[in-house]
């Protein structure tokens, strides 16, 4: 099985649910895996493969939040959604604030069900190409020396060359040449461009918070 094509993962300590619902999706053109508990599921699973999870709520030893909350602290949180039979307000008004796609109970209609797992899909392939997207950027910051990256620090805050080599006790001459090789490194050509990717790679959010957007 290619690792790119994206699996449904449906953990369930129910076997003939599992066949089921393994049946239903197949039969609708997804890619699907069973696991008759949350344990095997977080053992077995490949962690950088694309994907989402099905999964029951009420299990033995780790229940679906519980899994939910191992998956949050994994480098590939896939997209959760619950199906029950069991479901309550409390407890799917829990699932949906940690972040699962949706709550839905076991009978409900499978038209309901397939648009819930295409969801799940779709919204695993966008948050993984932020993902990527910021490790991009991130490698692309860290190729800034530590004198470069101080003056970024006061670009992105709006500071003159002046006002930076004042501030760092150096040359302007020596700011601009330290600005040249910043934008040459991080591919811009201006400060709002600096600034924009600066805030989209979540670097110095201390001193962007305030700045304004679309600077």
């Amino acid at each position: 099985m290619s690792a790119t094509v994206p699996v449904v993962h449906v953990v369930d300590d129910d076997t003939s649910f599992l066949t089921a619902m393994s049946r239903l999706l197949r039969a609708n053109g997804f890619t699907v895996k069973t696991y008759s508990s949350a344990q095997a599921f977080l053992a077995q699973r490949d962690a950088e493969a694309p994907g989402c999870v099905l999964a029951d709520l009420r299990m033995p030893e780790m229940n679906g939040l519980d899994l939910q909350s191992a998956l949050a602290q994994t480098s590939n949180p896939l997209p959760i959604l619950f199906l029950t039979g069991h479901g309550d307000i409390p407890t799917s008004v829990q699932a949906m604030r940690n972040g699962a796609e949706d709550f839905l109970e076991k009978r409900a209609p499978k038209e309901k069900l397939l648009d819930a797992v295409a969801r799940a899909l779709a919204r695993d392939s966008r948050e993984r190409e932020a993902r990527d997207r910021l490790v991009e950027l991130r490698a692309l910051f860290d190729t800034l020396t530590e004198r470069e990256r101080e003056v970024l620090a006061h670009v992105v805050q709006g500071r003159l060359n002046k006002q930076i080599a004042w501030d760092l006790g150096i040359h302007e001459r020596t700011v601009k040449l330290h600005r040249t090789a910043i934008t040459a490194k991080l591919k811009v050509r201006s400060v709002a461009e600096l600034t924009h990717l600066t805030q989209e790679a979540g670097i110095f959010p201390e001193l962007l918070q305030t700045f304004p957007k679309g600077q």
